[in-house]
């Protein structure tokens, strides 16, 4: 097992702008989709970088959603946060993934929003113990689900789906999960757009408000870094390969882990 697959620091131009904010170094992580494998790897990454370099500076640490489905072990995932947010080593912002929401409007009314089993939630209730109701199934049987989903899920895990936040904004940076609206300030986002957007802003030229850092659309392996957005989902379910991005007022450094 290999802990660390690429670092890269950057420029080569166009450099992403720097922080802001004195002092502070940021490691934003991308999807992890159930793979607490490679979480657990980029934790340790991130541990060790605050050890050495990092050493004095204030650390924050940013995920940007998508933390469940698709992958194995989207209930290791969720317990992994719990224990993040409970130690409180790093100043912790979680942001919420389509995925996340996604789940909770399943929780909310199961037969209305059973379409999440077929794009990663099935794993998810794999990852709790129970057993995901086939294709086509009836209201009943997907009450059972969701009412079994409850029963086993811890409420801290609960609690943390129903806290995540859309947006966070820190120096010249904005975090969020898929992207925004290009034609809208960002206070004027919707959640909708913050948490579902592809078309119209990974096509998008920019500039916009601030250097935009999100995951929720990738193409390969491979971060995509432009003068204007950060995108750091590189697949990690299908890939194996998960992307932080270190940011401080030097610039920034990639460094993905795969299993």
């Amino acid at each position: 097992m290999s802990e660390a697959l690429l670092t890269i620091d950057w420029p080569p131009p166009p450099p992403p702008r720097a922080l802001s904010t004195e002092g502070l170094v940021i490691y934003a992580v991308g999807d992890v989709h159930g793979r607490y494998d490679l979480l657990k790897l980029a934790l340790g990454q991130i541990a060790t970088d605050c050890t050495g370099e990092a050493a004095s500076r204030l650390p924050m640490l940013v995920l940007l959603g998508d933390y469940i489905d698709r992958g194995p072990d989207s209930a290791k995932v969720l317990q992994a946060l719990v224990w993040l947010r409970r130690r409180g080593e790093f100043h912790l912002r979680l942001l919420k993934g389509n995925h996340e929401q996604a789940l909770l409007a399943f929780l909310e009314d199961p037969e209305r929003h059973a379409d999440w089993l077929g794009f990663g939630g099935a794993e998810t209730l794999a990852s709790y113990g129970v057993a995901p109701p086939p294709p086509g199934a009836d209201a009943s049987v997907l009450i059972r689900a969701r009412d079994s989903l409850l029963d086993l899920m811890p409420a801290s895990h609960l609690q943390l789906l129903e806290e995540l936040e859309p947006m966070v904004l820190v120096g010249d940076y904005a975090f969020v999960h898929a992207g925004v609206r290009p034609d809208r300030p960002l206070a004027s986002q919707t959640e909708t757009d913050l948490l579902w957007i592809r078309r119209g802003f990974v096509d998008a030229t920019g500039p916009f408000e601030r250097m935009i850092v999100h995951g929720h659309t990738w193409v390969s392996d491979q971060p995509q870094v432009t003068e204007h957005r950060i995108g750091l989902d590189t697949g990690a379910y299908a890939t194996g390969v998960l992307t932080v991005a270190r940011l401080d007022a030097k610039g920034m450094r990639l460094v993905q882990v795969h299993a």
